[in-house]
C-alpha cells in the first residue's frame, strides 16, 4: 500500500515562497509520474503540476507557470513543489499524488491512484 505524506504548507504574504514536500512509502516512486493538485473552498480539485519519473519532463497549469517548479529526489522517494511569487488566489489545500501506472504521462486526475493527505497553503494580500 502506497502512502504519501504532504508537508510544507503554511501562511505567507503575497509574493512569498513555500516549498512543499511529498514523502512516499510502500512503493518506490522511481518509475512513476508524480503530480500536484490543489483544491480551494467551494471549488473542484485542479491540476497544478506534474513531473515524470526521471524528472526530465514537467507540466504546469497555466496559472502557475513561471512561478512553481516541480522536482523530485528518487533516492529519497520524495517529490517537491517550489512555489514562488505566491498570490492570494493560490490559497488552497495542496495534494501530491502518484500515478497508477508506471511510465505514465497522462495528466488527468483519474490517472492518479494514491493521494497525500493535503497541506494548507494560505496567501494573504
Amino acid at each position: 500500500q502506497v502512502q504519501l505524506v504532504d508537508s510544507g504548507g503554511g501562511s505567507v504574504q503575497a509574493g512569498g515562497s513555500l516549498r512543499l514536500s511529498c514523502a512516499a512509502s510502500g512503493r518506490t516512486i522511481t518509475t512513476y509520474t508524480m503530480g500536484w493538485f490543489r483544491q480551494a473552498p467551494g471549488k473542484e480539485r485542479e491540476f497544478v503540476a506534474a513531473i515524470t519519473w526521471t524528472g526530465r519532463d514537467t507540466y504546469y497549469a497555466e496559472s502557475v507557470k513561471g512561478r512553481f517548479t516541480a522536482s523530485r529526489d528518487n533516492a529519497k522517494n520524495t517529490a517537491y513543489l517550489q512555489m514562488s511569487s505566491l498570490k492570494p488566489e493560490d490559497t488552497a489545500v495542496y495534494y501530491c499524488a502518484i500515478q497508477q501506472l508506471q511510465y505514465g504521462r497522462a495528466l488527468p486526475i483519474n490517472a492518479y491512484g494514491y493521494w497525500g493527505q493535503g497541506t494548507q497553503v494560505t496567501v494573504s494580500s
